[in-house]
């Protein structure tokens, strides 16, 4: 079950937040570069029903003994990136914990978090989405894959 948005107090300002890459989801080819690149889709509100962009918090993973790094690469998602929370928070975004638990097609992910937007809407603005992918740097590097 999802939780409603709100901003959590205890994910600090300097807290990464990791957003998984999929290279199938959010990879394209950039013709003007003529290279691959990650796509803005990368940086907007997941399907789904938990209303915001799915991301797993670093200190969440540490603190159980867990490699962040390995933690959050799968199969699917080879690649990610991370951004500070406090940075997000200036684009007017809300950064909170939403763990996944018993949810269908889905593994428990106890270090799940969410960023929403502070206003509901269908899609994050274009500077949200702007200053999300301005702010994100490799966490597990996709070979020859530009991240902006």
């Amino acid at each position: 079950m999802a939780v409603d948005p709100y901003d959590e107090k205890q994910i600090g300002a300097s807290d990464t937040i990791i957003r998984r890459i999929s290279p199938e989801q959010h990879v394209v080819w950039d013709e003007n570069r003529k290279r691959k690149r990650i796509s803005s889709k990368a940086y907007n509100k997941s399907s789904g029903p938990r209303d915001g962009m799915s991301v797993d918090i670093e200190k969440l993973i540490v603190a159980a003994g867990q490699d962040p790094r390995v933690y959050v690469t799968t199969p699917r998602f080879a690649g990610s990136v991370a951004m500070p929370a406090g940075k997000v928070r200036e684009l007017d975004l809300w950064v909170g914990y939403d763990p996944v638990k018993d949810a269908p097609n889905e593994p428990d992910n106890p270090h799940h978090g969410e960023v929403w937007a502070t206003k509901p809407k269908k899609s994050f603005t274009d500077a949200q989405t702007n200053g999300l992918a301005r702010l994100a740097r490799w966490y597990v590097e996709l070979p020859d894959v530009d991240i902006a």
